[in-house]
């Protein structure tokens, strides 16, 4: 599982059938400290992220294992987001 931020969305209009009726969302990798990597991955969101969250995404096999992501050609699934984040009892991030 990665930690990353929802940086924007991506159009397609000529896609795969299985894809039709789904969100892509840009993401970048983001430090536990919230500074943001500079990798990007596109992933298809199954749980109603918008752009500034940050979010948890699973790659690979894993993506397509979510209720909403069964058999679709994916590489990269949104599974959560993130409410707050706590390391060594201290809170590092909270959702606004």
């Amino acid at each position: 599982m990665l930690l990353c931020k929802v940086v924007g969305s991506l159009v397609s209009t000529q896609k795969d059938p299985k894809l039709r009726g789904t969100k892509l969302l840009v993401t970048k990798e983001v430090e536990l400290d919230g500074r943001l990597r500079e990798t990007y991955h596109i992933a298809v969101d199954s749980v109603g992220a918008g752009e500034g969250e940050w979010v948890v995404i699973v790659r690979g096999s894993s993506a397509r294992m979510a209720e909403n992501t069964k058999g679709m050609p994916i590489d990269s699934a949104i599974i959560a987001i993130v409410d707050s984040i706590e390391v060594d009892g201290e809170v590092i991030f909270r959702k606004s």
